[in-house]
C-alpha cells in the first residue's frame, strides 16, 4: 500500500488529492495531516515538513518527499505514468524540485496554520 500524507487544510492540495482519489486504484492510503499527525511520527516525518512538502511512503516503506512523491503517485495512475517517466529524467527532476521548493516555501509562509510551525 502506498501512503500519501497531504495537507488537507490547503484547498489546492485537497483538490489535487481528490482528483487522484477519483482515478486511483485501492493501492493508496490517503492520510490527511491535520487529523492523523501520529501516523507521521511512525515514519519520522516532521509535521512542518509534511505541511510544506507532499510525502509518500511507497510499497517498500521508503519515504519520498516533494517531487519524488508526485512521481510515485503518478507512476501508479494510468494516464499519469507518462508524466512520471518525464519527471524522472535527471534534468527535468532537478528543475521540478527547484520549482516545487520555491512554490512550497511560498505556500507554507502564507498559510496561517503553517506559520505556527515555522515559528517553532
Amino acid at each position: 500500500m502506498i501512503t500519501v500524507f497531504f495537507d488537507d487544510r490547503c484547498r489546492l492540495c485537497s483538490k489535487e488529492i481528490e482528483h487522484y482519489k477519483k482515478i486511483a486504484s485501492n493501492e493508496f492510503n490517503w492520510v490527511p495531516i491535520s487529523s492523523d499527525g501520529e501516523y507521521l511520527q511512525k515514519y519520522k516525518i516532521d509535521t512542518a515538513d509534511a505541511l510544506k512538502l507532499l510525502h509518500v511512503v511507497d510499497n517498500s516503506g521508503a519515504v519520498h518527499r516533494g517531487v519524488d512523491s508526485f512521481i510515485v503517485i503518478w507512476s501508479h495512475l494510468d494516464r499519469w505514468r507518462y508524466l512520471a517517466v518525464i519527471a524522472s529524467l535527471p534534468l527535468v527532476r532537478q528543475m521540478l524540485r527547484s520549482l516545487y521548493a520555491v512554490f512550497a516555501e511560498w505556500r507554507f509562509k502564507r498559510l496561517p496554520y503553517c506559520r505556527v510551525f515555522s515559528e517553532k
